[in-house]
């Protein structure tokens, strides 16, 4: 009896496990599936560009009978040169690149990296099937590294855009593009899966030029050729626009970025046109509040953002902001942090007002702000003197106070100041000087608050030198 009992249970057993094995390769396979259809559903619209550029350098004039004396007078033999030959012609080089693009229109309309098509005397376009087309490129946006190609061709397939704003960290992503092209060959797009490893990641890329604080990472492995193409999720819907990855050897090393879809979404339409791509500005340096600044300034919480300094005839200034104010909301939407506030004015049509709350003096205040155009600028400077204070080291230059030197392990230091920034103010008082420097620090007592180019510090006295 026993032995039947045991025997029973057993059989039990294994059919009750049946259902829950059967399951894993069910759910394996139907995501398998999913992948397919992304390949099949997406992998026609995504396209392999090939670009050629030409660059001049100087030719270098061969001298015979070796090189000439210390004392020979270069200029002489330049003059000796173009008075009996006349000018070297400059070389040009032949350069080549690829990358890859993702139709977004059947009447040929690609989307790519700007950094792809940037100086391009030629650009083909290969479709998955073969065919090869000159492309056009119709806009180019640096600051977004995005860009438009216009080919010849009617009724292709086309990619949907789908939403970014609704991401979430660990949802799938799948890149599709053409990787090291030159040496595979072959015209049909590679595809590999990963997952959205983190959002809003920034990437000091391009310098100024290139805006890369708002992207995507993900761990789909991207390699160079893929810039360009698109990243995706499970529905097959473009997420983003893979733009750069993270390497110390050049190759793939799981961690790639994409350039949100819904930043290509607000622009495509002014790149099909031709038209410059216009981002809204303020004229402002602001900063993220610390919990020494939020302490300081008196603040119930550490949302919002400080204005650290307002340019003069900018925006901000024509609108009534002044620094040391806070900012809580722009345009009836509340602002958290530096990233977010940069995000929502660079969106904002110019030319068009809105209402900005801070905090000024303990007391909100609403005001007015008409949303300007981004400039492109770039300032200078030459040095001269120096002095010393709480572990830094100040210089003028050109008729500004310049931090010259932070010492290691000093207040300074501590609280995050940095050589190379301009110092406006220590403890609500203008620094304009070395000697008004001098003159300020003299007297200060206790913690310190410091206002640079990036915003205020707070300078703690029991860390100052002694």
């Amino acid at each position: 009896m026993k032995k039947n009992l045991w025997f029973l249970a057993l059989v039990f057993l294994a059919v009750a496990a049946v259902p829950v094995c059967a399951e894993v390769p069910d759910a394996a396979e139907q995501l398998q599936q999913r992948f397919i259809e992304v390949a099949r559903k997406v992998g026609p619209a995504v396209v392999s560009i090939s670009v050629e550029s030409t660059e001049r350098a100087a030719v270098q004039r061969q001298r015979f009978g070796g090189a000439p004396p210390p004392e020979f007078d270069e200029d002489l033999f330049e003059r000796f040169f173009r008075d009996f030959y006349g000018e070297m012609p400059d070389r040009e080089f032949k350069q080549k690149g690829l990358g890859t693009g993702v139709i977004i229109d059947p009447e040929g309309y690609i989307l790519t990296n700007e950094h792809v098509v940037h100086g391009a005397d030629k650009v083909t376009v290969t479709l998955p099937d073969g065919r090869e087309f000159k492309g056009e490129i119709k806009g180019a946006d640096p600051r977004s590294d995005l860009a438009v190609i216009k080919i010849e061709a009617k009724s292709l397939p086309v990619a949907e855009l789908g939403d970014s704003d609704q991401l979430k960290t660990g949802q799938w992503a799948i890149a599709v593009g053409n990787p090291f092209g030159w040496a595979v060959g072959g015209s049909e797009p590679t595809l590999t899966v990963g997952v959205v490893s983190a959002l809003h990641r920034s990437l000091r890329l391009g310098g100024e030029m290139r805006d890369y604080s708002d992207l995507m990472q993900t761990d789909a492995a991207i390699n160079p050729g893929n810039s360009g193409g698109p990243l995706l999720n499970l529905s097959g819907q473009v997420i983003g626009i893979n733009t750069a990855i993270f390497s110390t050897t050049g190759g793939y090393q799981g961690i790639g970025f994409a350039i949100p879809v819904n930043v290509a979404k607000r622009i495509v339409g002014d790149l099909i046109h031709g038209k410059k791509v216009l981002y809204g500005w303020l004229g402002i340096s602001v900063q993220d509040v610390t919990e020494d600044l939020k302490t300081h300034f008196n603040l119930p919480s550490r949302e919002g953002v400080i204005v650290a300094r307002v340019m003069e005839n900018s925006p901000g200034q024509r609108g009534g902001l002044k620094d040391g104010d806070v900012i809580l909301s722009l345009d009836g939407q509340p602002v958290k942090n530096v990233r977010e506030l940069l995000k929502k004015v660079a969106g904002i049509p110019v030319g068009r007002k809105v209402p900005v709350v801070v905090v000024r003096d303990g007391k909100q205040t609403q005001l007015s702000v008409e949303i300007g155009e981004r400039p492109s600028e770039a300032e200078g400077a030459q040095t001269r003197g120096e002095e010393m204070w709480r572990g830094l080291a100040v210089s003028e230059m050109n008729q500004k106070v310049i931090i010259s030197q932070v010492e290691p392990d000093s207040a300074a230091d501590q609280a995050g100041l940095r050589a190379g920034e301009p110092l406006f103010e220590i403890n609500r008082r203008p620094v304009r000087s070395v000697e008004e420097f001098e003159e300020v620090t003299r007297n200060v007592k206790g913690d310190a608050l410091v206002k640079t180019s990036r915003g205020y510090f707070v300078l703690r006295e029991a860390l100052s030198q002694k």
